[in-house]
């Protein structure tokens, strides 16, 4: 099952970019794989996937021994500043950055570690007052105060759009975080390292977002089906 879905998954992220115009190679599929057993992680690494999301520091620091070691570990849930220290250097990518304070006890650690470590910032693009991330407003100066702390490396934005039934609702908060990126580019000093990664659309809105320029999609229940909620409480 979890292979036919990959592989349902990833013809329409290729016959979204042939849409946009875009090549394939430009988005990664990353398996979010919070509250699912090992075993079907493994069923999913056997399918292809080397890109897993997880959203609890606990629950990845278990799985991380347990598979293989080219997998891509990416933190996507909101991480706590007391948490930070755990996975360090032991995950490829933080998308939830959502403020200075976390940014800098990541950079303190990674220091630490001697290490850098490569982040996304969090935008709460549609302002909801249940999700984090900083807004729309703010974005531009969070990251590039983010950007100049040592020991880190701004690889771009990610965002959580609403829950709808029809992704198409959320088209326009994809394009408003493509022209938030474009618009960081283009007035980035050359000092300052801010990369080009948008990481937004899950299950029900990938597609769209791949169209508006999402270069990592976040697909849970469209690889693994429905989650145990039981388990994440």
């Amino acid at each position: 099952m979890i292979r036919e879905n990959m592989e349902q998954v990833q013809r329409k992220i290729d016959a979204a970019c042939r849409k946009a115009g875009r090549e394939s190679s430009e988005v990664t599929l990353i398996a979010v794989s919070k509250t699912k057993p090992i075993e079907m992680l493994k069923e999913a690494y056997e399918a292809g996937a080397r890109d897993f999301g997880e959203n609890k520091v606990q629950e990845l620091m278990e799985k991380i021994p347990a598979m293989p070691k080219d997998i891509r570990w990416h933190m996507i849930g909101h991480l706590q500043r007391n948490k930070v220290k755990y996975i360090i250097d032991k995950v490829y990518l933080i998308h939830s950055v959502d403020s200075l304070r976390l940014a800098e006890e990541i950079s303190k650690e990674a220091v630490k570690h001697d290490l850098t470590a490569n982040i996304l910032v969090e935008v709460n693009v549609a302002g909801e007052e249940s999700k984090f991330g900083t807004s729309l407003q703010e974005a531009e100066k969070l990251v590039l105060a983010i950007a100049k702390l040592p020991g880190i490396c701004v690889k771009g934005l990610m965002t959580i759009a609403p829950f709808v039934e029809n992704g198409e609702d959320n088209r326009k908060y994809f394009q408003n975080m493509k022209q938030l990126s474009v618009d960081i580019l283009h007035k980035n000093n050359d000092n300052i390292n801010v990369g080009q990664v948008l990481s937004m659309g899950m299950t029900g809105d990938y597609t769209v977002a791949v169209e508006e320029g999402a270069t990592y999609v976040r697909v849970g229940t469209g690889i693994f089906g429905e989650r145990d909620y039981k388990k994440e409480s």
